[in-house]
């Protein structure tokens, strides 16, 4: 009798934890899409700068006498509010990462919640470094190497292709590149506070290389455009970030004591 009268308490606990955290969560998400709408409203007023500032690699790479042209009727415009808005998102990620770590805190032990201001600074700093690598190191290489089939060394040189480049397909080629490489860059930092409280070691990283690399391709193919090329210039920098995150677990995880080892 008793058991069956706990049963009914435990659901009701249970139902009554799990709407506590849909209510968090609803307010965290509000929170982030107030910051990112302040950020957008802020980013739009300065999108023509914004603009040529992503359009300078994409006019750079560009052979002779080619030019960049607008298609659709409102696709300039849709092109303006697309920029503001992850130019927003950019300029927001502190607040979305300090509300992500506020969401995930009340799992974390009293000593672990002191981390909020490191991760919320390093995130961010490794979010806007994705970004930066993509548009510095990234985009200028990927840019050469399509807008090389309008050149005379171009295998198709036998046919004169001139490279009347749409703005929505660059301009959103780079942004989404730039938004994707900071995503990823933030590898690193999800390594090191996992290790740092323990959860992974260096050792479970190196285990799981393989399926690791086959998960980084597959991510890759979500997060770029359906080309070879393209999916490759994510995934080499990913592999890159994963070996340097296994460092990072080896220097700031865990020491294991000598009778542990034996």
């Amino acid at each position: 009798m008793s058991d069956a009268a706990e049963e009914p308490v435990k659901e009701e606990g249970f139902l009554h934890s799990f709407m506590g955290h849909l209510e968090e969560l609803r307010s965290r998400i509000v929170k982030c899409a107030i910051a990112i709408i302040i950020a957008f409203a802020f980013c739009y007023h300065f999108s023509g700068p914004i603009f040529a500032f992503v359009a300078a690699p994409i006019v750079k790479a560009m052979p002779p006498g080619s030019q960049l042209t607008m298609i659709d009727l409102t696709e300039a415009f849709m092109l303006e509010m697309k920029i503001a808005l992850i130019a927003g998102i950019l300029l927001a990620s502190p607040v979305i990462f300090y509300q992500l770590w506020k969401f995930i805190s009340p799992a974390l032990h009293k000593n672990e919640k002191a981390y909020v201001w490191q991760f919320v600074v390093a995130a961010t700093f490794f979010f806007l470094l994705g970004a930066w690598f993509c548009y510095a190191l990234v985009l200028p290489w990927g840019l050469q190497f399509f807008l090389s089939y309008a050149t005379p060394e171009s295998p198709m040189a036998g046919v004169k292709i001139a490279a009347n480049v749409s703005i929505k397909s660059a301009v959103s080629l780079a942004m989404q590149f730039s938004l994707a490489m900071g995503v990823v860059f933030e590898l690193p930092v999800v390594v090191y506070f996992l290790a740092r409280m323990g959860v992974i070691t260096h050792k479970t990283l190196s285990s799981i290389r393989g399926v690791a690399i086959v998960v980084i391709f597959i991510v890759a193919a979500i997060l770029t455009p359906p080309d070879v090329m393209s999916q490759m210039m994510m995934a080499i920098p990913l592999i890159i970030l994963y070996e340097f995150s296994i460092l990072v677990a080896r220097v700031f995880g865990p020491r294991v004591e000598p009778e542990e080892a034996e």
